[in-house]
């Protein structure tokens, strides 16, 4: 005898399997399968989390058994964190996990925006994404070699910092707000704001001492913490309070508001006690005929890089500056730099050979002695 299970039914069996589950991570996600999976995105995890944590797994490990061993499938079914870390449309199916970046030249929220960005992607795009959107607006200075081989550059606010802020929004939120991440700069703060709130055992002030790790998402936390996004020992909100103090920032400030965790961390002012002036990446560069096109952070940092190690492979770079994404080195650092006619290629002839490096041009020599002379940027 056949039974017959009407649509509505159907609806409600799959509403009772999903409110079975403790965990938002550790649910299946509803109409997503493993085609929605980038298998690329999972053999490339796999290759980071060999090299940083020597993760048991093979190399030639299959996707499928990576997602087992990351107890990421539900009978088969990716789980929400699977869809989150490795999916190829992860909004499609969670709408809300996008990341919202706003840069305000004011101190409040108020229209017009000067820049106003929706990022899409997986828990590692967003998190290089809005990274990427806060380190190109903030100052960052170059300085000279007088003490040093080496050139010495800073942002204002330590990179480590505005990537922490960011790694633990993205990771601990809750998945279930209607809400998304908000990274917003304004001109005396970086604000982050994270949909969700503190679990039980801490408080505010305990995430101020050491505390043990209480992940919101473990299943999306662990390859986080795999790849060297994160560590497993509560100690974030303390490194921040740490590398500012070190930087002669204010320490971070938190609180919760209105469903969210709000991190506020305070712009570097100036001696005269105004705030720091526009970052590189938005000025002008004043140097000597012919160099004068304008040079972004990117750029600078990469010229500051090939003038003290000479030419660089991609991998050499992308390792120098703990960058995940060949793509992002390409558009952000490598072309601009090639446009501006700074760096050349070492193989002309051979774009795409994997023995291609990258070196300065006389024009980019002549730009860094400028600097020099000028007392560094």
């Amino acid at each position: 005898m056949k039974i017959f299970i009407s649509s509505e039914q159907q609806e409600l069996a799959t509403e009772r399997e999903l409110t079975s589950f403790c965990r938002f991570d550790a649910t299946f996600c509803p109409n997503a399968s493993l085609d929605n999976l980038d298998e690329e995105k999972i053999t490339r995890f796999l290759v980071l989390a060999r090299r940083g944590r020597n993760f048991p797994l093979a190399g030639d490990t299959p996707p499928h058994e990576v997602l087992e061993h990351l107890n990421l499938l539900d009978k088969g079914r990716p789980t929400n964190a699977a869809i989150l870390l490795f999916g190829k449309q992860p909004q499609r199916f969670l709408i809300t996990s996008e990341v919202k970046c706003a840069h305000f030249h004011g101190y409040e929220v108020e229209k017009t925006i000067p820049f106003y960005r929706v990022y899409n992607g997986t828990v590692f795009d967003l998190v290089e994404q809005a990274k990427d959107f806060v380190l190109s607006k903030i100052d960052f200075w170059v300085g000279t070699r007088a003490e040093s081989t080496q050139v010495p550059t800073k942002y204002e606010i330590p990179q480590e910092v505005v990537a922490e802020a960011i790694v633990n929004a993205i990771v601990h939120r809750d998945y279930t707000s209607n809400a998304s991440v908000q990274v917003m700069l304004f001109k005396d703060r970086l604000e982050v704001w994270n949909p969700g709130t503190l679990p039980p055992t801490l408080t505010l002030e305990k995430l101020r001492e050491p505390h043990a790790s209480v992940p919101h998402n473990p299943l999306i936390a662990e390859p986080m913490y795999l790849t060297k996004y994160i560590e497993r020992m509560g100690t974030g909100i303390r490194d921040m309070i740490r590398r500012c103090k070190n930087a002669g920032l204010p320490e971070p400030e938190i609180r919760l508001d209105g469903g969210y965790f709000v991190l506020t961390i305070r712009r570097k002012k100036s001696e005269s006690g105004g705030l720091s002036e526009p970052s590189l990446a938005q000025a002008t560069v004043p140097v000597t005929a012919p160099v004068t096109a304008p040079v972004g952070e990117y750029v600078t940092r990469l010229l500051a890089l090939l003038a003290d190690r000479g030419a660089l492979s991609n991998a050499n770079i992308l390792e120098a500056f703990g960058l995940k994404s060949r793509r992002r080195l390409r558009e952000t650092y490598i072309d601009p730099s090639l446009a501006a006619g700074l760096v050349e290629p070492t193989i002309p002839e051979k774009p795409t050979s994997r023995l291609q490096k990258y070196r300065l041009t006389e024009k980019g020599r002549r730009l860094l002695e400028q600097w020099d002379k000028d007392g560094g940027r």
